[in-house]
């Protein structure tokens, strides 16, 4: 059965920017998913219409079974508990340390004084160190987020989330600020996040030989619209150009084989 549901989906900014027309997909439970396209096709305005960080303009969005543009803010904040979501540039708390900003995760499980004042219980705790472990992070624990590499605070922001204990995680650009070697770990690390935990994922992703590698699945976007939904390994040299419409498209496919 689908998680997550689009119906004739469309967004348009000011009255005038159409970020997405009429999209419609559905992702079942446990998929990993990548959408691909050139900048301004729309990828981050799907996912933030997911979580409703934006209202879609039309159609409807069915997540884990609520009809989420209808949902009232303690329904919509019973969604976000379920979904959590990777940043391009981290969103950390950098004056703080790495175990408190992954404690943050649990924020939407908290009443505001609670998470004002920091009241995370032992077992809260013991599972942030438990995440940060399987991410590589224990020793970076006790240190300030602005101490830390980029590949690291994106680990960071991969714990932060997993202290969610999601259904769903989107990854806005997950590897864009990284060099290649951060980004195989990053990469490798939402994979087994998806085949171990099987917490479904969606990806926007700018590399599409990365997509290709890690993805079950591939959304392609232009100008808004879908113009290819189907298995990674089908993607074809030609529908790569249809989707960038321009010599991007040509340069992304001659690599595209090339992440390893």
């Amino acid at each position: 059965m689908p998680i997550l549901e689009f119906q004739n989906v469309s967004k348009v900014y000011n009255g005038v920017t159409k970020a997405l027309s009429n999209v419609s997909f559905s992702v079942d439970e446990g998929d990993f998913v990548s959408i691909i396209g050139p900048s301004g096709s729309g990828k981050s305005t799907i996912l933030r219409c997911i979580n409703r960080l934006v209202d879609a303009t039309q159609g409807e969005i069915y997540f884990d079974g609520h009809d989420i543009n209808k949902a009232g803010k303690q329904e919509l904040r019973e969604v976000r508990k379920k979904i959590g979501m990777i940043f391009q540039h981290y969103n950390l708390v950098d004056r703080l340390s790495v175990i408190e900003n992954v404690l943050h995760g649990r924020l939407g499980h908290k009443s505001t004084i609670a998470g004002v004042i920091g009241a995370y219980t032992e077992q809260e705790k013991e599972t942030a160190f438990s995440i940060l472990a399987m991410l590589g992070l224990t020793e970076q624990a006790y240190k300030r987020c602005d101490e830390l590499s980029g590949g690291q605070k994106q680990r960071v922001g991969i714990a932060r989330s997993l202290m969610q204990e999601p259904r769903l995680i989107l990854c806005d650009e997950p590897i864009a600020s990284l060099d290649p070697s951060a980004s195989k770990v990053i990469m490798d690390h939402l994979s087994e996040i998806n085949k171990a935990l099987k917490i479904t994922c969606i990806a926007n992703l700018h590399q599409v030989d990365v997509a290709m590698k890690y993805a079950k699945r591939i959304i392609g976007l232009t100008s808004g619209q879908i113009v290819y939904d189907g298995p990674a390994q089908d993607l074809s040299r030609s529908k790569i150009y249809e989707i960038y419409q321009s010599n991007e498209g040509e340069l992304i496919t001659d690599i595209r084989y090339s992440y390893e």
